[in-house]
């Protein structure tokens, strides 16, 4: 969503409609988002999302959503109702302009009666294989159909009772009637409409048939007055098509095509069929899991609309396939929530610290910064009390090289608290540390040593006493590798089967037991946090890792 405080780069779409509003070709632009309902809206149509809605807002026109509906054995509404949702969380509004293909059904259907009437159509009743294999081949022609010729008249009532609902799925078909030696494969009689006895979620039993997505998308987008219909590059082979349909209906408009460069993201999937593979077969725990590349999933996750806007505008729009890395991404969302997001404590991984010279029944409060550069974002107090949890990797009892934290008879700072020495340690019966002593200098409130002897070591804690038990999700990349459908390998088995840990003991500050589901949190040292948006408690929260501080992955 282009706003005074994105930039906006510049592409050859905005270059196209600038020359075309100075021309007075078109007075004003009308864009349109089209998903097919079929699927969750993901990371990939993102960028049509803003690029669609951006440039209808840069140059003051509009921007409409449709939802091009013309199968209903894989539509759902609640997929629409989930398209809707992210569409807006996103940033953007149809207002009055909301549209269904199924709308214009009845149109449709005329037009096809048109193009029969004009010897242009014609009822097939070859078998799906059987049209495959007179399509011919990229190298071969194809032939035609034994009832490519029959009369008008006897198409005409075909495809009536078609609609009227006489004929089985799959019996017949109504083709275009174009040329099948044409060279571009979509031009050699491209089916039209198909029988389907099943209800659709929006216009429900009134059809029998129903239109293809070809013949459909574009006969829409001239009912709309649409004047750049903004596609990806695998449409490019069917602009032929577009272009044909438009040039032998009596179509109200006739609006331009323009493709460009899908989004092709590493470490994910994009295909909707292979994201219904991973819900329904159980991998991802639904649409919004936030291991998912869908809206969805990268909402309850905890990205912004924000950064995923920047990110939009970042990788620009171009005609060339290219893969953006995960880690582009990533990166818009940290430098996002640097700015928004307040800082906490959390110890995701405790180890129980003794303070021993620290009075056993004494708490003290210290007031913590909500975020270090930002002062108007305020403060909060913390407790500090005698029993503390830390890091486990905040200790080592043999530290290696250029280790700075807690290790026996060295000092640490504690976080806006005091320093501290560790004393010994209490273990188990296999050997593992299971508690660290130590003693506090009561001189170095506020972390400071009155001597001035300096402490390299900071680490961050929460009181025992006044800790709010949390359960903390770590999510990681979905797959293990960049690409994993490449080649047309089986994408499964590059599953990251580390790609969630789940920690049931963590403790975080007091003032997390309450959060706000839409409040992004940086736990100091750890990354950035969100409340789970479905399985949060009060006072029992579930906390999504959203990011980690710095990128890690390709240093792995």
């Amino acid at each position: 969503m282009t706003t005074e405080s994105t930039p906006v780069s510049s592409n050859f779409l905005r270059a196209i409609i600038e020359d075309d509003l100075a021309s007075g070709k078109h007075e004003t632009i009308v864009t349109r988002f089209p998903p097919e309902p079929n699927g969750y809206l993901h990371i990939g149509h993102a960028k049509s999302i803003c690029l669609n809605f951006g440039l209808a807002k840069q140059f003051g026109g509009r921007c409409h959503l449709r939802f091009d509906d013309t199968n209903p054995a894989k539509e759902e509404l609640e997929y629409i109702e989930s398209i809707k949702e992210n569409v807006r969380w996103l940033g953007f509004e149809w207002g009055d302009h909301l549209y269904y293909a199924s709308d214009n059904f009845e149109q449709l259907y005329q037009w096809a009666e048109y193009l029969i009437q004009q010897g242009k159509a014609y009822v097939e009743e070859l078998s799906v294989d059987e049209i495959r294999q007179y399509r011919g081949t990229l190298t071969d022609p194809g032939k035609e159909s034994p009832f490519r010729n029959r009369p008008v008249e006897e198409n005409l009532d075909l495809f009536r009772r078609m609609r009227a609902g006489e004929f089985p799925d799959g019996a017949k078909v109504l083709r275009a009637r174009i040329d099948m030696a044409a060279p571009n494969m979509n031009l050699r009689d491209p089916v039209l409409y198909r029988i389907l006895h099943t209800p659709h979620p929006h216009v429900g039993d009134a059809w029998r048939i129903y239109p293809m997505y070809d013949f459909a998308h574009g006969q829409s987008d001239a009912i709309e007055g649409i004047t750049h219909s903004i596609c990806t590059l695998e449409f490019e082979d069917h602009k032929p098509l577009y272009e044909w349909f438009l040039d032998n209906l009596p179509v109200p408009g006739h609006p331009r095509q323009y493709e460009f460069a899908r989004l092709n993201l590493t470490y994910a999937v994009m295909s909707k069929r292979k994201l219904h593979e991973l819900v329904h077969q159980g991998i991802v725990n639904g649409w919004d899991d936030p291991r998912m590349p869908t809206l969805s999933g990268i909402r309850r996750r905890g990205y912004t609309p924000e950064a995923v806007r920047a990110f939009c505008e970042r990788i620009g729009v171009g005609r060339g396939d290219s893969w953006i890395d995960l880690s582009v991404l990533e990166e818009c969302v940290r430098e996002d929530l640097n700015e928004r997001a307040p800082r906490a404590l959390a110890v995701l991984r405790p180890l129980k610290v003794v303070i021993d010279n620290y009075p056993v029944d004494q708490a003290e409060e210290f007031e913590a910064s909500n975020h270090p550069q930002q002062p108007e974002m305020g403060s909060r107090m913390i407790t500090f009390s005698r029993e503390l949890y830390i890091e486990q990797d905040d200790f080592a009892e043999n530290p290696p090289k250029g280790f700075f934290r807690m290790t026996p008879g060295s000092e640490v700072r504690l976080r806006y608290a005091y320093i501290v020495r560790c004393t010994g340690v209490v273990k188990d019966e296999y050997g593992s540390v299971i508690e660290v002593h130590c003693e506090y200098d009561p001189a170095s409130r506020g972390g400071s040593a009155a001597d001035g002897r300096k402490i390299k070591g900071t680490i961050h804690w929460v009181s025992a006493a006044h800790a709010c038990d949390a359960e903390i999700r770590l999510f990681d990349r979905l797959f293990t590798d960049p690409n994993p459908d490449r080649g047309g390998a089986d994408y499964k088995q590059f599953l990251n089967p580390d790609s969630v840990e789940i920690l049931t003991t963590a403790k975080l500050e007091a003032s997390l037991a309450l959060a706000d589901a839409e409040t992004r949190f940086q736990f100091e040292r750890q990354g950035y946090f969100r409340p789970d948006t479905q399985d949060s408690l009060p006072g029992r929260p579930v906390f999504n890792r959203i990011v980690t501080l710095k990128d890690a992955w390709n240093k792995k």
